[in-house]
């Protein structure tokens, strides 16, 4: 038993920092779903092999550990760069690729290219990150058709949450504060729950 009390992290008896974690936790978890839901949209693949992927992926990096500002989820260039090969060649394929970039992403990791990161202008990763939301959100926009009247204010409730909430608060992000308002509203009026 003394053992196991020396494993115990000096900073579970803060709360500052169990508050943190918590908010942490909840915007992760509030931003997994309906981002794993679209990207899996994107990519042509059933929204479960999705949410699948992406409960795994948390569960893996919380286990194995992580680091800042590391990306453990999916990926919206990600789901770009896969969906013509999941179209073209099939699903198969898809988890092969998936499981190569894997790989891939290993061996630079052991071989220390992250340090070559440093010589990338911000310009180029502000760019890429802009025309990748540009790319998603045109990805997005064929499902807006044929879809009840009721979308369409909430997708415009959204873009405006998206623009003007972290004039308000930045210690939650736009995304996951507005993941849940829509819900709610949706859900209760349909009374079931929404088929892909």
């Amino acid at each position: 038993m003394a053992r196991m009390r020396g494993l115990k992290p000096e900073w579970i008896s803060d709360p500052k920092v169990w508050r943190t974690e918590i908010l942490a936790g909840l915007v992760v978890g509030l931003a997994l779903i309906p981002e794993a839901i679209s990207f899996s949209i994107i990519a042509g693949v059933d929204p479960a092999i999705g949410l699948f992927a992406s409960f795994t992926m948390a569960v893996t990096i919380s286990v194995v550990g992580g680091r800042r500002a590391m990306i453990s989820a999916a990926t919206g260039a990600v789901a770009l760069v896969i969906a013509p090969l999941n179209r073209e060649y099939g699903f198969g394929y898809l988890v092969a690729a998936v499981i190569l970039a894997g790989v891939f992403q290993i061996a630079l990791g052991a071989l220390g290219v992250a340090k070559l990161m440093r010589f990338v202008p911000r310009s180029v990763m502000v760019g890429f990150v802009n025309a990748l939301a540009i790319l998603v959100f045109m990805a997005q926009v064929p499902e807006m058709h044929d879809v009840p009247w009721a979308v369409y204010p909430l997708i415009a409730g959204g873009l405006l949450l998206l623009v003007f909430f972290p004039r308000v608060s930045r210690v939650v992000p736009a995304p996951p504060s507005w993941s849940p308002l829509p819900t709610s509203p949706s859900a209760s009026s349909s009374g079931r729950s929404p088929r892909w």
